[in-house]
């Protein structure tokens, strides 16, 4: 090779390489990519705030993050209502009405939200703050399936679909989802599938535990090499978000949003 040409390449190379953004770069100085931080139950740990809350959502939104996470649950009369367990001051949120849903009030004063109410807000505060669905798992495949139609109809009724993405643990309601709507970015949380086993169920990603990926970190490479994007869920300490972005996860979900930014380096 021409020595005048290696040096060229040589100092392009050098030059991309300081110019490259600092979140491109892990803690331990190793090439990396953009990864994309999701707040768990929104940014709730903050003053002000609570889990699945209008608030949580908001301050997602001021801090500019790819998502908001949230879970969903389907009421007797098929409004969807947004809270993580099945139960809330002893109502069991499937087994009861909306407006005994509606109710109820989070530590930080609000009452509990409905779906559209957060739709609305992704619909009117646009940020590029993707809302990150979890449809939770319901006394029945039957059950799950219509928490999946219910949710994926409100947000067509949003005009949301590129807003918006979907989680569940249940396989039903991934199933179903990814039936209504071949185009939606749907993802698997229980870590018990192998990456190609999802892609061919149209799945776009897979959403795992940390544990998962400790078990195989060969399914990052994997569902890369299928086209599919990986998230990790939830981390909040140091050594774990650090371990996660050099195995080249696309997305972190944490409860720390703030200081996850700090070590990606964005």
């Amino acid at each position: 090779m021409n020595r005048q040409i290696f040096r060229k390449g040589l100092t392009a190379a050098l030059m991309l390489l300081a110019l490259a953004p600092l979140s491109m770069l892990s803690a331990q100085g190793r090439r990396t990519h953009e990864v994309g931080i999701i707040a768990h139950r929104g940014h709730w740990r903050t003053a002000g705030s609570s889990q699945n809350s209008r608030v949580s959502l908001q301050k997602a939104q001021d801090l500019n993050l790819f998502g908001s996470e949230i879970d969903v649950w389907l009421t007797t009369d098929g409004v969807v209502m947004v809270n993580h367990d099945n139960k809330y001051d002893g109502v069991v949120l499937e087994k009861s009405t909306s407006a005994v849903c509606c109710q109820l009030v989070l530590s930080n004063g609000e009452n509990m939200p409905t779906l559209p109410e957060l739709l609305e807000l992704i619909a009117t505060r646009p940020s590029g703050t993707k809302l990150i669905i979890e449809v939770k798992p319901h006394s029945s495949p039957e059950r799950d399936r219509a928490a999946a139609d219910s949710v994926m109809a409100l947000v067509r009724r949003y005009g949301l679909e590129r807003e918006v993405e979907y989680i569940s643990f249940s396989m039903h309601a991934c199933n179903r989802l990814v039936q209504n709507d071949a185009k939606a970015k749907v993802a698997y949380l229980k870590g018990d599938k192998a990456p190609a086993e999802l892609h061919a169920l149209g799945h776009a990603g897979i959403d795992y535990h940390v544990n998962a990926f400790r078990k195989h970190p060969e399914w990052v490479a994997e569902a890369h090499a299928l086209g599919m994007y990986v998230n990790v869920w939830t981390i909040d300490d140091d050594d774990s978000i650090r371990e996660m972005i050099n195995l080249g996860v696309d997305y972190i979900t944490t409860n720390e949003p703030v200081r996850t930014r700090e070590l990606i380096g964005r």
